[in-house]
């Protein structure tokens, strides 16, 4: 019996790792289809403290993973199709593993950014498409930007974007934003932010240095055209991976894991949450790693007063 498992590894599961290993907790990481998390996909990230120059994303997980590992933390890859937490110690079912038993959990299995699905996304990202306005409108001053999107989400980030691109454009595929009226007044009063409603987006264009365009049929005339741009930011929205729950944790109307206020607690005792799957407002890398060093905490000291003893094998 494992006396912590931790489900992702994002910077929340890995910064979970570092000081679950640290306390000899010993504790087993399940990495599912795409290890790092959101950062694999991210090219240089210069936001995070301590990287003069800026680092890659992956690289940076490898550090983190390596660091986990150096303290004692194992790594074993599956995914984690059934949860039992009725009653400790849970019990995990992880595809290509079989069934694991431990004292706590601490999920840390991020929230998927949701795509377009259509030609051209998939292979740009990182080459000029992004998801997260706040961790790449840096790279592009004074160039043109796209933002797809109706919701606030995605005015809040076609405002921030304004600060960096020569213009913005928004584009949305109905006629009307979805956004609250407080986010659109504030939106429209920016002179910066270009306006491309009733605008379906198919397909994204690119070249040798990434994006270039946006292909959009204008649903008005049912005619195809190509919006010219340096960077494209899908801003639809995220979906928390927190299917494999079954509804056993508590959750808000989106589907955010909730915590107890200043703890990553959640409703069930000894199971923990944190980075993005609990949080629907930062979604920041340095974030997240803070919030995996507040389970980690959280995880010992419950630890500490809740002990679960492994009977001995009967002689």
């Amino acid at each position: 019996m494992y006396k912590s498992i931790i489900i992702g590894t994002g910077p929340a599961g890995l910064t979970a790792a570092i000081y679950l290993a640290r306390a000899n907790m010993n504790p087993l990481v399940i990495e599912g289809p795409q290890p790092g998390g959101q950062l694999t996909t991210t090219t240089e990230v210069e936001n995070f403290p301590g990287f003069v120059d800026g680092i890659m994303g992956p690289e940076l997980m490898d550090q983190m993973r390596k660091q986990a590992e150096r303290f004692g933390a194992e790594f074993r890859s599956g995914w984690v199709t059934k949860a039992d937490l009725s009653e400790r110690p849970f019990k995990l079912t992880v595809e290509g593993i079989g069934e694991l038993v431990t004292e706590t959990v601490i999920i840390s299995t991020g929230a998927s950014a949701k795509y377009l699905g259509i030609p051209g996304e998939t292979e740009n990202v990182g080459r000029g498409l992004s998801t997260c306005a706040t961790c790449d409108g840096f790279f592009f001053r004074n160039k043109k930007i796209i933002v797809v999107g109706g919701g606030d989400s995605a005015l809040e980030e076609a405002n921030f974007l304004t600060r960096f691109g020569s213009e913005v454009r928004l584009v949305h595929r109905r006629d009307e934003l979805r956004a609250s009226k407080i986010m659109q007044d504030r939106a429209r009063s920016n002179e910066k932010i270009k306006w491309s409603l009733n605008y379906t987006p198919v397909a994204v264009e690119s070249g040798p240095m990434g994006v270039t365009g946006l292909r959009v049929l204008n649903n008005a005339t049912g005619q195809e055209e190509v919006f010219e741009t340096d960077g494209l930011f899908v801003a639809i929205g995220h979906t928390p991976n927190t299917k494999f729950l079954d509804g056993q944790i508590a959750t808000n109307e989106v589907g955010y894991i909730q915590v107890n206020p200043g703890t990553s607690e959640t409703n069930i005792p000894g199971v923990f949450a944190c980075g993005d799957v609990q949080d629907d407002k930062y979604r920041q890398a340095i974030t997240s790693a803070g919030s995996g060093c507040m389970a980690a905490l959280d995880c010992e000291r419950f630890i500490e007063h809740n002990e679960l003893k492994v009977a001995e094998p009967q002689k």
